[in-house]
């Protein structure tokens, strides 16, 4: 019985050694295979350049209240599309109503006066052609009138003065815009010196988006396009990511580049306009500005062909059939799929793209579908 066990055994063992030898000699090694190759070739790329963006409308009016008083009325709510002229709030009226009465009423008081003086003067006058009056008579006379003027000079002044007052207390829109938020409600006393403006108006049609760039990446921009004009005009059209990783769908042009960098962070402000026809943009919201940059006859190669050592980027050459490292400077372009050579490779190069990690240096390499090369 013992003995039948054993045979048992070496009979299953014998199974499983036949299985494993098979199963060696059913899977092709990466060597016997072979290595995906290239040729390095110039080709055309575009890079897409990413910065952080601030948006702000086109114009951010703050709204200020000229004259102190109680909001007696507030006109428009949170986010209303207003327009020109609009009415946004009231404040109470009736002592700038009787300001201004009292400045018209001072007003006929001094023509009054005026016309009294002009009565006097023309009477010393014609006696003082009949040597009735003295000099002096006549003096005052003419002194008396020019006094009168003044003082209705004076109380017309004071009359637009109150009238203005009067209509600054119905506050109005400077431009078309949406109304933002309304820190005050009916009731509250208001003044020029308020710490916190009534609401702002912002116009929203366009939207201006500011973001910045180094010293040195706007040096390559202007290298690139010959002149800081040129890069407004000829540069192509960006787009504006979303704080939600949306892309925006309306394309923006940058329309200024300031010419003073900030010497504390070593960059210089850029602004690009984007239409807001839908209104998804809003002031002060945030994004990230993408510009495309064109690169002609660069050396594209897969992510896949390329492997780091300390922080450094190789790949393997393929010269007289052997795999030779060589260190590469690339850019990362295609969302890191693919890298550009900036330095290490030349333009009929052949590379190994894949199987790069099973490669050492000086190993033979057996091309797919090829003899070794």
């Amino acid at each position: 019985m013992k003995i039948q066990v054993c045979k048992l055994c070496q009979t299953a063992i014998a199974v499983c050694c036949f299985v494993v030898a098979g199963c060696r000699q059913t899977a092709p090694t990466v060597e016997d295979a072979g290595y995906e190759v290239m040729t390095v070739k110039p080709t055309d790329r575009i890079l897409k350049s990413i910065y952080s963006a601030t948006i702000r409308g086109r114009q951010d009016i703050e709204i200020y209240p000229q004259v102190s008083g109680f909001l007696t009325k507030v006109c428009v709510k949170e986010g209303e599309k207003v327009k020109r002229g609009e009415t946004l709030f009231i404040i109470d009226q009736v002592g700038y109503e009787a300001a201004l009465q009292t400045a018209k009423a001072n007003v006929n008081a001094a023509e009054a006066t005026l016309a009294t003086a002009q009565l006097t003067y023309d009477s010393k006058l014609e006696l003082h052609r009949q040597n009735v009056v003295s000099d002096f008579d006549l003096s005052t006379a003419k002194n008396s009138l020019l006094t009168a003027k003044a003082q209705l000079a004076q109380m017309k002044a004071q009359e637009i003065s109150a009238r203005n007052n009067l209509s600054y207390t119905v506050i109005k829109s400077p431009s078309d815009g949406v109304v933002g938020t309304l820190p005050y409600r009916v009731g509250a006393l208001v003044s020029a010196s308020l710490p916190e403006a009534l609401t702002t108006v912002s116009d929203n049609s366009d939207m201006y988006v500011y973001f910045s760039m180094t010293e040195n990446q706007l040096l390559d921009l202007i290298r690139r396009y010959g002149s800081k004009e040129e890069v407004l005009q000829e540069m192509p059209s960006i787009d504006l990511l979303l704080n939600d990783k949306s892309v925006y769908q309306e394309k923006g042009n940058i329309e200024t580049i300031s010419g003073v960098i900030d010497r504390s962070t070593g960059t210089v402000s850029l602004r690009a306009v984007f239409p807001n026809k839908n209104g998804l943009l809003h002031s002060g919201g945030a994004g990230n500005v993408v510009i495309p940059i064109q690169k002609q006859n660069c050396l594209v190669i897969p992510q896949t062909a390329a492997f780091e050592v300390q922080d450094k980027v190789f790949i393997y050459k393929v010269v007289d059939g052997k795999a030779q490292s060589i260190p590469v400077s690339v850019t990362r372009v295609n969302g890191g799929q693919e890298y550009i050579v900036e330095d290490g490779l030349a333009s009929g190069d052949i590379i190994v793209t894949e199987g790069v990690g099973l490669l050492r240096e000086g190993m033979p390499v057996k091309i797919k579908g090829g003899e070794s090369k």
